[in-house]
């Protein structure tokens, strides 16, 4: 998504709940799914098969932060999720292969979000219910996947985008970052359009310290790609379309975040699927152009 400067978080009311009690979910990979249990507000743990419940190699935030625009005001965040121990919790449910819960936001906003474990991955659902006669032109949520471990890929040198003429390095235009001072280097942020037009200024410093990058050609795909270091895993986060996607190297982190109108008295939902398998790029890409309609 475009990055913005927004004001304060509003403040949300939760069920309170012993969520993460409930219960893991597996699919037939072997890939198991289960509630951050350090963390009160919405967070998921991604196991590889083989790996023990403490492994924190693949940590979602779900989501960072919920973002929504009203006709003719500016955007403001309605949740800003906060790492640790809250007094807000929500009240988590177990389906077959999913978890889920549901939330109340400012504004008569309400949140279903849903994380579905499928064969290859994980599809969250975010399902937005606007409950005030006020329209929204915007919302969103942002999906934060946090990559470490194998998948940790701080100079971005395994992680990648897939352009009209085949997959190349997010950050192949900038190729000193391999040898950067990591103090330089960081901290940054990584974009490449979709349907957005390429910005004019490729590579920004802002105020916030933070350094923008961003590719001068648009992918043709909405997403992104990370392989393991031994090169026998793949994640890919992508979505239906979106404005453009990035990374924060220093989390390794994959977004592909679709903004959507929100009418007032009527619901709207986004997905995002992030592909989590043993392969290569090319069959992600194969999974991506099949699954890419089937999402909201």
């Amino acid at each position: 998504m475009r990055i913005r400067l927004l004001p304060a978080f509003i403040c949300v009311t939760m069920a309170s709940a012993p969520g993460p009690d409930i219960e893991a979910v597996w699919n037939r990979a072997g890939l198991k799914m289960l509630i951050a249990a350090e963390d009160t507000q919405p967070a998921l743990h991604i196991r590889l098969p083989g790996l023990p419940d403490t492994d924190r190699s693949i940590r979602v935030l779900f989501p960072e932060h919920v973002t929504a625009r009203r006709h003719d005001a500016e955007p403001e965040h309605l949740y800003m999720f906060r790492p640790g121990k809250q007094s807000d919790q929500p009240s988590w449910r177990r389906l077959e292969h999913a978890l889920e819960y549901e939330r109340d936001f400012a504004g008569q906003v309400h949140l279903r979000a849903r994380a579905s474990l499928e064969d290859d991955g994980v599809r969250f659902t975010y399902e937005f219910t606007n409950r005030s006669k006020a329209a929204y032109d915007m919302i969103y949520a942002v999906t934060d996947p946090r990559l470490t471990g194998i998948f940790h890929d701080v100079r971005l040198e395994r992680t990648y985008v897939h352009h009209h003429d085949g997959f190349d390095l997010l950050a192949s235009e900038t190729p000193d970052r391999r040898s950067m001072p990591l103090d330089r280097w960081l901290p940054a942020r990584y974009l490449v359009s979709f349907t957005w037009p390429v910005p004019a200024q490729l590579v920004e410093r802002r105020a916030d310290g933070i350094t923008y990058y961003n590719k001068s050609r648009a992918v043709d795909q909405p997403m992104l790609a990370t392989l393991s270091t031994d090169k026998k895993w793949v994640i890919a986060s992508f979505t239906r379309t979106v404005g453009n996607v990035w990374s924060n190297p220093e989390l390794t982190c994959q977004h592909v975040d679709p903004e959507i109108p929100l009418p007032p008295d009527q619901s709207a939902a986004a997905e995002v699927k992030m592909l989590v398998f043993q392969g290569s790029l090319d069959q992600a890409l194969e999974k991506v152009v099949a699954q890419r309609r089937t999402l909201r």
